[in-house]
């Protein structure tokens, strides 16, 4: 069931990344077992892969396997409580909630990406995470011996600010693939819920640079208690809870003067700062590059150490 040397820039949000050895996409539990077991066969690591808008592929491809959460479908079970699929994206779980009328996805609307990936980093926005409204996830360790699905409720999921314990795992080499996500939704009116999502939406394409690939901000917002008195009263007017205080990372690259900064292809965005974009050609070694220099400019001219949100491989 194995495609060989896929590009990865086609399952990319940056549209960056050389070719995959062995690539899957898979919608079954059994797809998934099936195709760590040839990798395994084939003495190859596995990297699961959701909806790409959250990670940089290196350029020389990836020497594994990559399977990609390929699980739909959208189910209302009693007491509004929705079944999803880890591959179901974002934007289509939003127009079912819509037309429905469940409400507490509002703040993510014009979110890129699958839920198994928003689950995977815990993504929120205006105050809002994935978590608050999740009971359960049922998910893979396709790195086991054995893989066999299980289900964790919310405490067992380990949600911290963007992160999780499906994400800690991975990065500690587990390879957990999330498979559904059970959420407990409440009902709502229509229209407002329609006007709330498409407020969110009108926000992101008047502050992001979405006509650019990209993968969302590169950095963690900054949490507020971390910062030094002095800092705390410098960038007080921009302060923002999302979903504790923090100071907006975006402000301070623009204090910073950083806007537009380039390497290559790679540029800080001039329309938010806390975002990279590939505007002509990049590479995943330039837009690297440019993310360091970011870092250790603000680390060396406020004293504060950013914290990568984005995954680079």
């Amino acid at each position: 069931m194995l495609e060989e040397n896929v590009y990865l820039s086609d399952h990319s949000n940056f549209k960056i990344g050389g070719p995959a050895k062995f690539f899957a996409l898979v919608k079954t539990e059994g797809e998934a077992v099936q195709a760590a077991r040839e990798a395994k066969e084939k003495g190859l690591p596995i990297f699961i892969l959701g909806g790409g808008t959250n990670i940089l592929i290196p350029d020389e491809g990836l020497e594994a396997v990559v399977i990609k959460t390929g699980f739909g479908g959208i189910s209302l079970e009693e007491g509004n409580k929705l079944r999803v699929g880890s591959g179901v994206l974002v934007s289509d779980l939003l127009n079912f909630c819509i037309e429905n009328e469940f409400s507490g996805f509002e703040w993510a609307g014009g979110l890129p990406g699958t839920v198994g990936g928003a689950v995977f980093g815990n993504a929120g926005a205006f105050g809002g995470e994935i978590k608050d409204n999740l009971l359960s996830v049922k998910a893979i360790d396709l790195g086991a011996e054995k893989p066999k699905m299980e289900t964790y409720d919310h405490g067992q999921c380990c949600f911290e600010y963007r992160n999780s314990f499906f994400k800690k795992n991975s990065l500690n080499g587990k390879r957990m693939m999330i498979l559904e996500v059970l959420f407990q939704m409440q009902k709502g009116n229509r229209e407002e819920i329609k006007e709330r999502i498409q407020e969110k939406i009108d926000y992101r394409e008047s502050r992001q640079p979405l006509e650019y690939p990209n993968i969302g901000s590169i950095f963690k917002n900054i949490s507020w208690d971390s910062l030094s008195g002095e800092l705390q009263e410098k960038f007080k007017d921009v302060k923002k809870t999302d979903p504790f205080d923090v100071l907006p990372t975006a402000a301070v690259i623009h204090d910073a003067g950083l806007k537009e900064m380039r390497v290559g292809g790679a540029m800080v965005s001039p329309k938010h700062p806390n975002f990279i974009i590939n505007f002509d050609r990049a590479t995943a070694k330039e837009i690297n590059e440019l993310a360091n220099k970011v870092k250790e400019k603000i680390e060396e001219m406020y004293g504060i150490e950013l914290e990568r949100e984005v995954i680079f491989l």
